[in-house]
């Protein structure tokens, strides 16, 4: 029986090639439930530099299976070719055909394959709808799911695939489209397309393993099965497969490994952050060298952990090597600014000159870059962990990542080994050979040292990379803790905040954003009136101009048009409200604002139950659906709730709803009824604000200040009924039933309603 929390174990931090050895060292210690989650034998251990290292060795090793595969993966594509230069095994060359393939040669295979629900921000970058589509759904034996288990805003980020509990890949890389390169990064490769196009280099690291702690992580993906479907993988059984790649010679043998995580909180599930301890231990204990390759590099406290380390006369070199663009305009303005922020603050701190950040460059490959998506730490000879964890706060919080650890614990064969790994990849970066690159170590006893003497700048090297930032953009971008969380924020207390103590800001936000825009008329109202603005434009006359647009032809039956145009393409109802009631003036815009949103909910009802909850569910994400489940049982209070205090954008939730057991009669009733009061509001506000434009005065800014102060006391009046009736039952008034079943049975007792 393997044990499951087995003791750290301690690799003294030793540096036989730099000035420093005369030090005691500093000891790093891997301790299950702090920095890692498990510490297993392992038989054999090799790293894997690039996606055709990686690919082959998978496709090799995958037909050796005999009882289960699992595959875990931030994006999964059916499509893509693990050998796109031809793998002449006899077997399909696509992802999907190939390992219905394997189902058919082994009856008794079973293939789990768990891909992350993604934000439907990133539906253009993967293929579209695999769960719903025959690609997935090719081979009974073949089990594809969607894992939506996440807080919102999160992500599963793991990079897992594991053969019979005997070999396990373990890293950045995910089987999908546009990760294939070798490392030679050139130019226009010509095996370097997907769907037709070229795409960048791309250099990323995956290692593979295999004895207990393969089968530790066999345990964590069953688990994430688990969680994700409700249902159990079929438990481990005997084999007698040898699932490693025979091309794969190991560098390393029998040597124990560490396996850290990051998983958020979610639900009843407790964060674990075990790869976040984990660095700054490891950093904590670095002597002579700190060696990292990440995509991002935008943790404020891995920052800090890094310049403590600067600080010292005495610290180890730090490099940092890194992309040089990152993805498109909006990554740009976020990580960028947030990697571009850090290194200003490392380089003012590098007192001693120990600190560098590096890009790969390869002649003739600008404007492009090596997309540099590997994540890798190495420090001294003595720590080793490669993984799917950024040095990003969401990898160290937010999402759920896996990492595995090498340490030496002092034994010199470990160091040696961990040491050629390093060589091998800024050997890459350098366009050296690793051999030459340990030995320029040994001359210059200095990594930075050893990387200046082979930088060759009209060849292929690393080139010194200083971040722009801009102080318009500095000042423009907002907070670290925005751009890149660490938290999940909690949305199941949405349902709560209509009437809890808690919700306020969110309502009170709703009712802001109309007060806002209430005073934004009326103060340019004002300008126009007692400025010379008067002179540019009149308002009164601009406001003749819009009630004269009701007079068009068909004018109401054009606007259930733009409705119903707008339930296809999720425009915000509320900006239609408020456009319907500006148009046709609060009397009538009223009426036909409220049979606008009848109309867009009704399109929005059917097309869900067209698609059904397979395909709307990844529309909706886990948070949302899970709501479904509650629409069936609460009718036509769940869909004033969902009115009131939207989960989502109105369209959205329209699908998700028709998708649900819901009736068509209670959703609409249930709409009608929720979205009145928004609509009477915003006719009250519109009809005030064009009398104070037409007629300032105490008596037109006194009737706006009072329909301001309807929907402000009517929230006060609501939580004050429900402390009076939670008070009643004798239960504290911030106490809350998990999930959004028992919210909505609350709201229905303090209504006056069953459930």
């Amino acid at each position: 029986m393997r044990q499951q929390n087995p003791p750290g174990t301690t690799a003294r931090v030793a540096a036989p090639d730099t000035p420093h050895e005369v030090q005691e060292p500093a000891s790093f210690t891997l301790q299950p439930g702090r920095n890692c989650w498990r510490v297993e034998p392992c038989r054999r251990f090799a790293m894997l530099v690039d996606g055709d290292a990686y690919f082959r060795a998978v496709r090799e090793a995958l037909p050796l299976a005999e009882h289960t595969i699992f595959i875990l993966g931030w994006d999964i594509d059916s499509r893509m070719e693990l050998v796109p230069q031809g793998a002449d095994d006899g077997l399909p060359a696509g992802l999907r055909d190939f390992l219905c393939a394997l189902a058919d040669r082994r009856p008794n295979l079973r293939i789990y394959i768990l891909s992350w629900d993604y934000a439907m921000v990133m539906a253009l970058e993967r293929e579209w709808l695999p769960s719903a589509s025959a690609h997935w759904q090719a081979h009974r034996h073949l089990s594809f799911r969607l894992d939506g288990n996440h807080p919102p805003g999160a992500s599963h980020h793991q990079k897992v695939v594991v053969l019979d509990n005997k070999a396990a890949f373990v890293g950045g890389l995910d089987l999908t489209l546009r990760r294939w390169d070798d490392n030679q990064h050139a130019p226009k490769a010509p095996l370097r397309m997907a769907e037709g196009k070229p795409y960048p280099p791309f250099h990323d690291v995956q290692c593979v393993l295999d004895g207990d702690a393969a089968a530790a992580l066999g345990e964590l993906a069953a688990g994430r099965w688990l969680r994700a479907t409700g249902k159990r993988a079929r438990p481990p059984a005997p084999t007698s497969s040898d699932p490693w790649p025979q091309s794969v010679a190991p560098e390393l043998t029998d040597v124990r490994v560490g396996i850290a995580r990051t998983m958020p909180n979610c639900e009843d599930e407790p964060g674990v952050s075990e790869i976040r301890m984990l660095l700054r231990d490891a950093i904590a204990s670095a002597r002579n060298s700190i060696y990292m390759e990440n995509q991002y590099f935008s943790s404020g406290e891995i920052a800090e952990a890094l310049g403590a380390k600067l600080g010292r006369e005495d610290g180890p070199d730090i490099v940092l090597v890194s992309r040089r663009n990152e993805s498109g305009w909006l990554e740009a303005h976020s990580m960028g600014v947030l990697r571009a922020r850090l290194y200003r603050r490392l380089h003012a701190a590098d007192t001693f000159e120990r600190f560098r950040l590096f890009c790969p460059s390869i002649p003739g490959l600008m404007p492009d870059c090596v997309n540099v998506h590997s994540k890798v730490t190495v420090i001294d000879d003595d720590f080793l962990t490669i993984g799917s964890s950024n040095l990003s706060n969401r990898s160290l919080g937010l999402d759920t990542e896996c990492n595995v650890v090498v340490t030496s614990g002092g034994d010199e064969r470990v160091r040696t080994a961990i040491a050629a790994m390093r060589a091998r990849l800024l050997g890459e970066h350098l366009g050296v050979a690793p051999e030459a690159f340990q030995a320029e170590v040994a001359s210059t006893r200095r990594l930075l040292a050893a990387i200046r003497s082979l930088q060759r700048h009209e060849d292929r090297t690393l080139e010194d990379y200083a971040p722009p930032l801009p102080d318009d953009l500095d000042a423009a971008s907002p907070a670290d803790h925005l751009l890149d969380p660490i938290e999940p924020i909690d949305s199941e207390q949405v349902l709560a905040e209509f009437v809890s103590h808690e919700a306020r800001p969110r309502v009170v936000g709703r009712v802001g954003v109309m007060v806002a825009l209430a005073l934004v008329l009326a103060g340019l109202a004002f300008a126009w009136r007692h400025t010379p603005l008067r002179e540019w434009a009149d308002f009164r006359a601009l406001l003749a101009v819009v009630e004269r647009l009701d007079d068009m032809p068909m004018a109401p039956l054009a606007m259930m048009g733009v409705y119903l145009a707008g339930a296809v393409t999720m425009l915000p109802v509320t900006v239609l409200i408020l456009v319907t009631v500006v148009v046709f003036g609060p009397v009538y815009g009223a009426p036909l604002a409220l049979c606008g949103t009848m109309v867009s909910t009704c399109a929005g009802y059917l097309a869900g139950r067209v698609l059904g909850r397979n395909t709307v569910r990844r529309f909706g994400g886990r948070r949302l659906n899970r709501v479904s489940h509650q629409l069936g049982r609460h009718g036509i209070l769940a869909m004033v709730v969902l009115r009131l205090v939207p989960l989502a954008p109105f369209s959205l939730v329209n699908l998700v709803v028709g998708a649900s057991r819901i009736s068509l009669r209670d959703s609409l009733v249930g709409t009608a009824l929720g979205m009145l009061p928004f609509i009477l509001i915003s006719a009250a506000l519109v009809d005030r604000v064009a009398a104070a434009a037409r007629q300032p005065g105490l008596l037109t800014f006194g009737l706006l200040a009072l329909v301001l102060l309807l929907p402000a006391s009517l929230l006060l009046l609501l939580r004050r009924r429900r402390r009076r009736h939670a008070e009643g039952r004798g239960v504290p008034p911030h106490d809350a039933a998990h999930g959004p079943g028992g919210r909505l049975a609350r709201l229905a007792r303090m209504a006056g309603g069953r459930t």
